[in-house]
């Protein structure tokens, strides 16, 4: 236990042994050794065994996604190819994202306590965003994203095979 406390303190403890047979406990801080504080991390954890990149301010790199929450896609590769549907959220930092009813997994649960009764649930989980292309309800076709300015200045997201704006 007084290892423990000397860890989360700060403190390391060291024994030396002298010729009498007797050993004594140094406790010195490590602001006392003249340890220098370790450089900033370069990656940060979302999962243990995920590291996340990160910019020089330390904070997670997010990645440049083409398609944003609310937007009609068709799924191009996987188990789902070909389905139509609208995305619900948009994860920046992994690069994926959820589509409404595209690439549902089954989960178990276990009972929370002993009355109540295990669970099946069925769920969606994310997929790339390269596995995905914006679709036109009209044309029903699926096309790259592009963006064009307006006469006043403003950036609007467009279809490139129909034109059509988003």
């Amino acid at each position: 236990m007084a290892f423990l406390a000397s860890q989360f303190l700060g403190l390391s403890t060291k024994t030396s042994n002298d010729f009498s047979g007797s050993s004594t406990s140094l406790r010195t801080s490590s602001r006392q050794l003249g340890a220098v504080s370790p450089a900033a991390p370069t990656t940060m954890m979302v999962k243990k065994w995920i590291k996340q990149p990160l910019n020089k301010n330390g904070n997670p790199v997010h990645i440049k996604v083409h398609v944003k929450k609310g937007d009609t896609v068709q799924v191009v590769a996987g188990k789902d190819k070909g389905k139509v549907s609208e995305i619900t959220e948009v994860f920046s930092k992994t690069g994926k994202v959820l589509v409404k009813d595209v690439n549902i997994q089954t989960k178990h649960m276990k009972p929370q306590s002993a009355e109540s009764a295990g669970q099946i649930l069925q769920r969606e989980a994310p997929v790339h965003h390269s596995n995905v292309m914006l679709y036109s309800k009209e044309k029903e076709v699926r096309s790259r994203v592009g963006v064009k300015v307006k006469d006043d200045g403003s950036k609007v997201r467009y279809l490139v095979k129909t034109g059509e704006e988003i």
